[in-house]
């Protein structure tokens, strides 16, 4: 926020005007002053809060200049709201404040009873009397001040208050009513409190809250400032023990008495420190940086985005059983929406490699957010903010946890593409054995019975390399999509390889494949192989114009490789797959014998011609000298 903009109002005679000219000159002005004042804009100071610029309106309460009272109230931030005597303090309650009310502003109003110079009664008591009841009554009302213009007395601290009404406002944070902080200052504070708890214990240590301390207010706390602390929480939270640390009650309760005691400006502070908005909500800018990934590249995770999912399931695996129960992985999403959601509509964990009861392995949970980062690297920019990733230089942002490869438009250049992710579609005739091969490549155990695949599903999982080299290899069946996916120009540009698949056992799968070619004469723009599933069983002779060995070769492409899902060779398969992936040129459909490759021919007849140059330079050097 740049300006605060207060307009001061209240019955005529309050000393409005005083007020603020004692303000601007610093002290009393005795001379009689103009009845409405020009208006007046501060420059920031050091002592500003978040260095914004003021600007102060001054009003009139006549009948006749209730239209610019109007507008002057709607245009503002903040209203301060001036009464002196009896009457006036009566005419906060039955005038002003349900006027205010009536032109249904939203701004925060600082109630200045002025000219205290003129009463003895300024003891708390009287004060309490004097101003609790208006402030239960209206809730807009931000705080209450007793000054006096004539005797510069609270006088700029009434301004900033106003100041802080806006830039720290205590609404969203505090419910006076309730004697509580508010639900969503809470759900705030807890997602903090569990970033600040670097080893999970339930406790923030003395290097916690130091470390905690230091990034919000760029100082330390001396010794006995965190004794005090931990002494406040001690004997406002009964039972509970600060030796091990200040757990999360005592970590609210602290917060609490900030707001109770009018220093709320602490807890923005720290919300503001952590990226929180006056809406309590984290910055659209810190969830959503800017990141683009370029046509025919892809996002990966950096090595230090997998670092820090490395580093989370190791924290968070509590039972060092190597896995995530769902108590461990609630416990790792607690200051998250929850798992995002791709994961819920593609049924996680099961896209992945779990172990033997279940549960989520590291491997599984590295492949799931290679996945995630390739198919939606915004989501895990997303989820990288909310689960505290911290760019290892302070001048990088969230986006140094991703990488964007080069864009491979070229796909038939020979060589590797620099992807370490890559996405295969599995097409093939229903019943050939899709779903039971994506089962296969997360190790699950083979289920003979059909279930028909109506939504698209996915399968991740690492692959090694010939060279020892590991990528991550994405396996998606389409299902009931299969249509729409192929004409989707985006879908195919994304997809890395085509995998054929069809039932060496069932006549009529491989004639799928081939009216899936007619019709879709793009796929021949992407790398394929052709694989023949149920080998196990006998096979078949194919209802196709030509079988399938003979359709490879008219291609000019290898011949299809017959797997069985039940074999303990099918992870060949997968290595075959990643293989032509990563290395596209060698799995295209050639329509005619490929050109002999020349290059060294080339380069000899390159040599030879330089060589010729070189000795007739020097046989011309020679006859010149000669």
């Amino acid at each position: 926020m740049a300006t605060v903009r207060v307009c001061v109002c209240g019955d005529e005679g309050t000393g409005k005007s005083s007020l603020i000219a004692s303000l601007v000159k610093d002290v009393f002005v005795s001379n009689k002053i103009q009845p409405v004042l020009p208006q007046i804009t501060i420059p920031p100071s050091i002592g500003t809060p978040e260095n914004v610029t003021t600007t102060i309106v001054d009003t009139s309460a006549r009948p006749q200049d209730r239209t610019t009272l109007r507008k002057e109230i709607r245009k503002s931030n903040v209203i301060l709201l001036v009464y002196s005597d009896h009457y006036s303090y009566e005419r906060v309650a039955l005038f002003w404040m349900p006027y205010f009310r009536s032109l249904g502003v939203n701004v925060p109003v600082v109630l200045c009873a002025n000219k205290s110079d003129l009463t003895d009664n300024t003891t708390p008591q009287v004060i309490e009397d004097e101003m609790l009841p208006v402030m239960n009554e209206f809730r807009e009302i931000d705080s209450c001040i007793r000054a006096s213009a004539r005797e510069h007395h609270n006088v700029n601290e009434t301004f900033f208050l106003c100041q802080k009404a806006v830039t720290h406002p205590i609404a969203p944070l505090f419910d006076y009513k309730e004697g509580n902080l508010k639900p969503a200052c809470v759900s705030a504070l807890k997602r903090i409190f569990y970033l600040c708890d670097k080893d999970q214990d339930g406790y923030l240590n003395d290097k916690e809250i130091q470390e905690f301390q230091y990034k919000c207010f760029d100082k330390p706390l001396s010794p006995e400032d965190l004794v005090n602390i931990k002494l406040s929480i001690a004997k406002s939270v009964p039972g509970s023990d600060t030796t091990k640390g200040v757990d999360m009650r005592g970590f609210l309760q602290l917060n609490k008495i900030y707001a109770e005691k009018g220093r709320h400006e602490t807890i923005w502070i720290i919300l503001r420190k952590y990226h929180y908005t006056d809406s309590l909500s984290l910055e659209d800018s810190f969830i959503h940086p800017k990141f683009d990934v370029p046509e025919y590249a892809s996002a990966e995770l950096s090595p230090a985005g997998y670092r820090f999912f490395m580093d989370l399931f190791l924290l968070f695996d509590k039972d060092n059983d190597g896995g995530l129960n769902d108590q461990e992985l609630d416990a790792l999403f607690a200051p998250t929406p929850g798992l995002p959601h791709s994961w819920v509509e593609s049924s996680f964990p099961s896209t992945t490699v779990r172990n033997e009861a279940g549960h989520i392995t590291l491997q599984g949970w590295l492949a799931q957010w290679s996945m995630t980062t390739f198919l939606e690297p915004k989501t895990t920019l997303e989820y990288l903010a909310y689960l505290g990733f911290e760019p290892p230089n302070t001048r990088e942002t969230l986006a140094s946890a991703l990488k964007v490869t080069k864009p491979r438009k070229r796909r038939k250049r020979v060589g590797r593409v620099g992807r370490n992710v890559v996405l295969c579609y599995i097409l093939g005739a229903s019943g050939a054995g899709k779903s039971s091969l994506l089962d296969a490549f997360l190790n699950r155990p083979f289920d003979g019975l059909y279930n028909p695949t109506i939504k698209p599903r996915r399968a991740v999982n690492s692959v090694e390399l010939q060279g020892g080299k590991q990528c991550y290899l994405i396996l998606e069946e389409l299902g009931e999509l299969e249509p729409a996916v192929l004409e989707n120009k985006v879908r195919l540009d994304s997809c890395d390889l085509i995998c054929y698949a069809y039932d060496s056992s069932d006549p009529d799968s491989f004639s799928h494949i081939v009216d899936l070619r007619k019709r879709y004469p793009q796929l021949d723009n992407l790398p394929s192989i052709y694989t023949a599933l149920k080998a196990d069983k006998d096979k078949t002779t194919q209802r196709s114009e030509l079988q399938p060995d003979q359709y490879t070769s008219s291609l000019m492409m290898s011949k299809p490789v017959h797997v069985s899902v039940t074999w303990n060779s099918i992870g060949e398969l997968f290595v075959a797959l990643a293989e032509a992936a990563t290395n596209p040129s060698t799995a295209f459909p050639k329509s005619e014998e490929p050109p002999p490759d020349r290059t060294s021919l080339y380069l000899a007849l390159g040599a030879m011609t330089c060589a010729a140059v070189a000795a007739f330079m020097i046989w011309r050097r020679s006859t010149n000298s000669a």
